[in-house]
């Protein structure tokens, strides 16, 4: 008798022990063989802006390097935060993406931190950087002189409280900029005006002379700086643009650490299995510089610049939030 129940013990925890290899090896295939479903990407705005246009191009390319649908759910609202918790809230095994931008993953984390309830730098991975929009100060040439950054500071240290700088909202990044070029150019008295119609908004105010300076991105303002309407100054990039060969970088004007390049990246959460977040990234890699991608992403002015590895990711993340860490310290600015 106690041989037997020896016997069936023994038995027993072989067939345990079937199961927990099998069950290991079933989860190293699924990691290996992933995706085997549907991958969801959530996106922080509505249909037709940037981050979905991009969303989708590298969707499509990710779709047909990986065999499975890469399907995009818009969800806007609260600076990202929204489409964040959707992210967060899905089991974290690589089918629910986010991509976001500097204002939803590098800012909101920054100035409202308390209102993701996660803990952002430990629980989101970046799974890439995707792409670069480069910046312009850009100046009015209705009833304004300025040529460049010199008369710019010249112009509104002789007349404090009488230039006006356009931006998207209180608290949006082009708002942040302009008060932390302020800040560094000798506490200049410049006055934001706020358009919420975006760049286009802040255009038609530049063209009309109510506004007289402003950060954009390069794509927004080609086609008024053609028309000699508006004038770039100076670029936020890290080198002149083959385009603009004739304006100076922020670097090259005095002012290395003040502008926004407005990345997109795709993020998971940061629990997800290694293999995984390895594949998506291998992918998404793959697809910015797929021909297709290439054409349909330059097209609209944008510059591919994928993450070199997962750490390469975090590490540009990390740095993105300490540079806003640092110019939310230097300029207190109410947001809305």
């Amino acid at each position: 008798m106690k041989y037997r129940r020896f016997a069936l013990g023994a038995l027993s925890c072989l067939a345990l022990g079937a199961v927990a290899r099998g069950s290991w090896l079933s989860s190293s295939w699924a990691q290996d063989k992933f995706p085997v479903k549907p991958v969801k990407i959530v996106v922080p705005y509505g249909p037709g802006g940037a981050t979905d246009i991009v969303t989708r191009i590298v969707a499509e390319q990710m779709r047909q390097s990986l065999g499975q649908s890469f399907v995009v759910e818009n969800k806007p609202g609260a600076f990202g935060i929204v489409a964040i918790q959707e992210m967060m809230n899905a089991k974290p095994d690589g089918y629910t993406l986010m991509t976001g931008n500097v204002s939803t993953n590098a800012i909101t984390p920054v100035l409202v931190p308390e209102r993701l309830k996660i803990n952002y730098a430990r629980d989101v991975a970046p799974v890439t950087n995707l792409i670069d929009i480069p910046a312009f100060i850009v100046v009015t040439t209705t009833n304004f002189a300025v040529k460049d950054i010199p008369e710019l500071i010249a112009h509104a240290k002789k007349n404090p409280g009488k230039t006006r700088y356009g931006t998207v909202g209180a608290g949006s990044y082009p708002h942040f900029d302009m008060a932390f070029f302020a800040k560094r150019a000798g506490d200049l008295n410049m006055v934001p005006i706020h358009n919420k119609q975006g760049a286009a908004g802040i255009i038609n105010d530049m063209l009309t002379g109510d506004v007289q300076v402003a950060f954009l991105n390069v794509a927004s303002t080609a086609a008024q700086i053609k028309a000699g309407k508006l004038r770039p100054i100076a670029v936020v990039s890290p080198t002149r643009l083959p385009d603009y060969p004739d304006v100076p970088t922020m670097k090259e004007v005095g002012f290395p650490d003040v502008g926004t390049i407005a990345w997109n990246g795709m993020f998971a959460p940061a629990a997800t299995p290694r293999p995984v977040l390895e594949t998506l990234h291998r992918s998404a890699v793959a697809a910015l510089t797929s021909d297709a991608a290439k054409a349909a992403l330059t097209k609209q002015g944008f510059i591919i610049a994928p993450s070199k590895s997962l750490d390469d990711a975090r590490q540009w993340l990390a740095s993105e939030i300490d540079a806003w860490k640092k110019i939310t310290a230097a300029v207190k600015i109410e947001t809305e």
